[in-house]
């Protein structure tokens, strides 16, 4: 079954009937791809298959999507229970239409999603997962700094995130985007972290053993 997943993404990604299609119906079949990546991804990360045939930051933006699935907030981190989920990207923007092309019609947790692009001087306690461009490398302790004790998941894939504060990093190993997790930086955010995402995770902070349900 896991092939024929595969196989199915592989196949629909080639584009060779796309042309002849509706734009409707091209941009449905495109989010139905990207939801099956995102199932191939957290059902079997190590593997990588999936991603043999996706760029980089078409994967990442379907890991991206689904760590919100597996992050419990708390209650103080909306405004009310119709409060949508802010997914925010702050400095240059790598995924071009990858994140909305996974988000696109999608809830979680029973929120609507959005997408915001930041810039590093802006307030940035209004998101609820936060991707810092490796643009903003020379201003990352100052942007977690500003986030300090905010309810924000931060996400990047520069080098040294984790040792800098942040709490999920992606890894580039194997030619494979793998992710690695910093509980403690989570906990001290009030985030808990699913152990099922945790499982998956390539290094978890020291206290991984009391996150996670």
């Amino acid at each position: 079954m896991k092939a024929l997943t595969v196989m199915a993404v592989k196949t629909s990604l080639q584009g060779t009937d796309f042309p002849a299609q509706p734009c409707w119906l091209r941009t449905k079949l495109l989010a139905w791809n990207l939801s099956l990546l995102i199932c191939v991804c957290l059902l079997a990360p190590p593997n990588g298959y999936a991603q043999n045939f996706l760029p980089e930051y078409q994967v990442k933006a379907a890991y991206l999507f689904n760590f919100l699935k597996f992050v419990e907030w708390p209650a103080d981190a909306f405004t009310d229970s119709l409060a949508p989920i802010v997914i925010g990207v702050v400095g240059d923007d790598p995924f071009g239409g990858a994140l909305p092309e996974v988000v696109i019609g999608k809830t979680v947790q029973g929120r609507d999603l959005v997408i915001r692009k930041y810039h590093a001087s802006e307030n940035l306690r209004g998101a609820s997962i936060l991707f810092i461009s490796a643009s903003e490398k020379k201003r990352l302790p100052q942007i977690l700094t500003s986030l300090r004790g905010a309810s924000v998941l931060t996400v990047a894939d520069m080098d040294g995130f984790l040792d800098e504060g942040g709490m999920i990093q992606f890894l580039f190993e194997d030619d494979r985007v793998r992710f690695a997790v910093d509980v403690g930086a989570a906990s001290r955010a009030k985030l808990k972290i699913s152990s099922k995402l945790l499982s998956l995770a390539r290094m978890v902070g020291k206290n991984a053993n009391s996150m996670g349900n």
